[in-house]
């Protein structure tokens, strides 16, 4: 395995051109987000540093073995079940073709789509790893400048039935298996906006998305953060810039799932500084 020495971190090269970086402190953290190359990608905190970047369409459809050769159908047979139904709890309702809205949609209120949540925010992905990580967490960047961004809308074409998650990658010339678009939908929601959110859309639902990415040099980055004190430094930190579940979800979710941090936090006295 060959293997790259920085000041900052040890970095290895592994699946091609994935570029994994091992970070034990917070400070080296900060400064390797806010100078070039990862800038201005953009990011995924996740708070098992080994698991992959799946999409959760590709999770279930293995969890619940369906047969490889209908993922595609069924998928789409998906979307237009929820466009069916979801009419009685939408203010507004999408246009049948505009395909991304609706899979925005299904995904934020937790359905199994090909989109995988990013943020231009390293400190929001910092905080998605570290919250409810128990032991490795891991920030993925992502080259989105060179990959292309896109933000998808407001115009399709007038459908009965939504175009399948290819063809809408299609209309605006992404075709290739090994092509994943970054992007989000013209309009976006609340919690889009409260998390600097966008998307990876990748072609291909058959792969994760960090396979497919990492057959090209210089597009991902694997940030594996490393160490409890670290974890305790940058929430401490993330804390003070208000970057919490409250304020990433701007509803009472958010304000419930907020409250676990406080367990741990405190305004006076580090209520974990006497843990055995």
């Amino acid at each position: 395995m060959k293997k790259q020495r920085s000041s900052r971190s040890k970095d290895k090269i592994r699946s091609l051109h994935l570029v994994e970086r091992n970070v034990t402190s917070w400070e080296d953290f900060i400064r390797l987000v806010s100078v070039k190359p990862l800038s201005d990608w953009a990011f995924r905190g996740q708070s098992e540093a080994g698991w992959q970047l799946w999409p959760k369409i590709s999770r279930e459809l293995r969890n619940r073995r369906v047969a490889p050769r209908h993922w595609k159908e069924q998928e789409h047979r998906l979307i237009w079940i929820f466009q069916r139904k979801a009419i009685h709890f939408l203010d507004k309702v999408p246009d049948v073709g505009d395909t991304p809205q609706w899979m925005a949609l299904m995904q934020h209120h937790g359905a199994p789509t090909r989109l995988l949540d990013f943020t231009w925010s390293p400190y929001v992905a910092a905080f998605f790893a570290l919250e409810s990580s128990v032991s490795d967490a891991a920030v993925w960047a992502i080259n989105a400048p060179q990959i292309g961004t896109f933000a998808y809308g407001p115009h399709f074409k007038i459908a009965q039935r939504p175009p399948s998650p290819e063809q809408a990658l299609s209309e605006v010339g992404i075709k290739e298996l090994d092509a994943v678009a970054i992007g989000e939908p013209y309009f976006k929601n609340r919690r889009v906006i409260a998390q600097s959110g966008t998307f990876a859309f990748p072609f291909d639902i058959k792969r994760p998305i960090d396979a497919i990415l990492s057959k090209t040099e210089g597009v991902i980055e694997k940030l594996v953060l490393r160490g409890p004190g670290l974890r305790k430094k940058g929430l401490g930190e993330l804390y003070r810039m208000n970057i919490t579940y409250a304020t990433l979800f701007p509803d009472l979710d958010g304000l419930a799932r907020s409250l676990a941090f406080e367990l741990e936090h405190h305004y006076a006295f580090d209520p974990t500084e006497n843990e055995t």
